[in-house]
């Protein structure tokens, strides 16, 4: 059967498709399994804005790096936050002048170091889409039981649908999206229901192996040659219709829409999730005030976000900007497309 769906795929001779996958997953995974080279060059595989760390606005780390260098105030963050640069410097560079900075493995490894440091105020630099935010509340659950006064929350949490939804409105030459997996177990299929019938688009959602990959960009060709646009969960194993209604509801209990700022491409409105007002004794202020143009001159992450250009076509890439030394957001983690192509390019 795989070795059909290849042949097909790759003797395609049609119009140009242009195919968005939206996971920094799936991204390695097409690198890894050499996908490109199974698929004719009419069909273009493009990322999107499934890294979470490169759509954080930079006036976010502003914030960080002052809570770092404040009187008894110490940063909690996962380490592919650390090299994202704000409109002055990094995390990293907040702590190497001095700044109190520590790096986690999990969110609740931050309960311990509230309990043992109690004249501290910690900022928990809460960062991601769907798939963690679950996590996130049971942080704040914790947090709420153990009656902790010196960890708070600073959140920039992102969700993706109404991205992909900004993404069909304003480009519209993208014909079809690989749908995230890990993003899908908790939003169930449904959640891309209403975005295929609206804009006509195909959205398949798969796994992460090889075949997995070719089989669902076989469904969107499949969708698209007979004017079909449908969800499609190709992910069933670990995705339903209406996901994880547990998580859901766990993260409706601390949390609630809210218009969120992109970095690189501005306001999506219902795309972010906000601490529900409730819960603002744990709120660090997460607000955000400043929407800057925050992107470094030359940088092209926004284009390479709504897949506009691949990371290659950016005249930084490789060049000026490395892992080593990232200009933009999108080569600092390593969910990031140009972290993920330079890696494999």
């Amino acid at each position: 059967m795989i070795d059909q769906v290849i042949d097909e795929l790759k003797n395609y001779d049609g119009k140009q498709v242009k195919i968005m996958e939206v996971c920094g997953t799936h991204t390695s995974s097409i690198f890894k399994n050499g996908i490109r080279s199974m698929i004719s060059p009419k069909i273009q595989l493009i990322s999107g804005p499934g890294c979470p760390v490169c759509v954080t606005p930079s006036a976010y780390i502003d914030k960080l790096t002052e809570y770092s260098r404040k009187e008894n105030h110490c940063v909690l963050t996962f380490g592919d936050m650390m090299k994202v640069k704000g409109s002055k410097m990094t995390l990293t560079e907040a702590k190497a002048a001095g700044g109190r900075v520590k790096i986690l493995y999990s969110p609740l490894m931050a309960i311990a170091e509230a309990e043992q440091n109690r004249e501290i105020q910690y900022i928990f630099a809460a960062v991601g889409f769907e798939t963690t935010v679950p996590v996130y509340a049971l942080l704040l659950e914790e947090i709420r039981q153990k009656k902790l006064k010196n960890l708070k929350l600073m959140t920039s949490l992102k969700t993706i649908v109404p991205a992909l939804s900004f993404i069909c409105e304003n480009e519209k030459n993208i014909d079809g999206f690989l749908s995230p997996g890990h993003v899908s177990v908790i939003t169930g299929s449904i959640a891309y229901r209403e975005l295929a019938a609206r804009y006509r688009k195909p959205f398949v959602i798969a796994g992460f192996e090889g075949e997995h990959i070719l089989a669902a960009i076989y469904e969107i060709m499949t969708q698209i040659k007979k004017q079909r646009f449908e969800v499609k969960n190709m992910y069933a194993s670990a995705v339903t219709e209406k996901g994880n209604q547990k998580a859901a509801a766990f993260i409706k209990e601390y949390f609630e829409a809210a218009d969120g700022f992109w970095r690189g491409i501005g306001v999506i409105e219902g795309s972010a999730l906000k601490l529900k007002e409730e819960y603002g004794a744990f709120d660090a202020g997460s607000a955000e005030e400043e929407l800057l143009e925050d992107m470094p001159i030359g940088c092209k992450c926004t284009e390479v976000i709504l897949g506009r250009i691949n990371p290659s076509d950016c005249p930084l890439f490789k060049t000026a900007c490395n892992p080593l030394h990232a200009v933009g957001p999108c080569m600092v983690s390593p969910e990031g497309s140009c972290g993920i192509w330079y890696q494999n390019s």
